[in-house]
């Protein structure tokens, strides 16, 4: 059982803040698919009580990152092969809509809060801070489909992305610590890419750097999870007419 500490919670509700916690936690592959997010634990752990332990786990749950077991409780949510190729593909079809309507509407302020995203993560570069750029990478697309201005698109994003699974990435890190480095680098020019692109205002641009970010993931999925080529091309052949739109 992972350890977390209660000086990760926030200022949220408190419900909210062990969601955080935890699914910082999931992230960050201290909980692996499996794992049992056991109330009592977690509620010492936290020192806090049951109630808004329980109500945490319903978060989890709700969002696709946890699964309720009958008579035996919460854990983190098993994905077949099946599972993980199906969001793969819902990923790319999103990030395509999202990239091609956050060029179109972002503001200047949205564009200055991605800066900002981006210059944390920056300042995470060592294999003990992939936690925290792993979620500063996620705020970063929670960030541009929010500059979106689609309320569908961004309710839909919240549900895709937390079934996406980060955790099953970011543990190749920690068995391989010597990708760390090209990994940073690799995400850094590649979130510039996309921020470019809303810049400029070039909704093909933005389509294609955001396809390409995200079949990096694949590409990860293939090679440190063994998740068929095949499947994954597959995907890809189907948002593949939108690159070719692209400038």
């Amino acid at each position: 059982m992972a350890s977390i500490a209660a000086r990760e919670l926030t200022h949220k509700p408190l419900k909210e803040e062990i969601y955080d916690a935890l699914h910082r936690q999931i992230i960050a592959g201290k909980y692996t698919p499996g794992d049992w997010l056991r109330q009592e634990d977690i509620a010492s752990q936290m020192g806090v009580s049951m109630t808004p332990v329980r109500e945490a786990l319903d978060l989890l749950v709700a969002k696709g990152i946890a699964e309720r077991v009958p008579y035996r409780g919460v854990r983190v949510r098993e994905m077949s092969e099946k599972d993980v190729v199906e969001a793969y593909g819902m990923r790319l079809f999103l990030e395509a809509m999202i990239a091609r309507e956050t060029a179109l509407n972002i503001t200047p302020d949205k564009i200055a809060n991605l800066e900002a995203i981006m210059a944390e993560m920056d300042r995470h570069v060592e294999l003990s801070e992939m936690p925290q750029e792993r979620q500063l990478s996620r705020e970063f697309h929670t960030a541009i489909a929010e500059a979106s201005g689609n309320d569908l698109l961004i309710q839909l994003y919240s549900i895709v992305s937390n079934a996406f699974p980060d955790w099953l990435l970011y543990e190749a890190l920690y068995r391989k610590p010597e990708l760390v480095s090209s990994s940073v680098a690799q995400t850094h020019d590649e979130h510039a890419a996309i921020l470019e692109a809303f810049k400029k205002r070039d909704p093909d641009k933005a389509v294609k750097v955001s396809l390409e970010h995200v079949m990096e993931s694949g590409r990860w999925l293939e090679t440190y999870r063994n998740i068929p080529a095949a499947l994954l091309r597959e995907k890809e052949k189907q948002v593949s007419h939108l690159i070719k739109k692209s400038k």
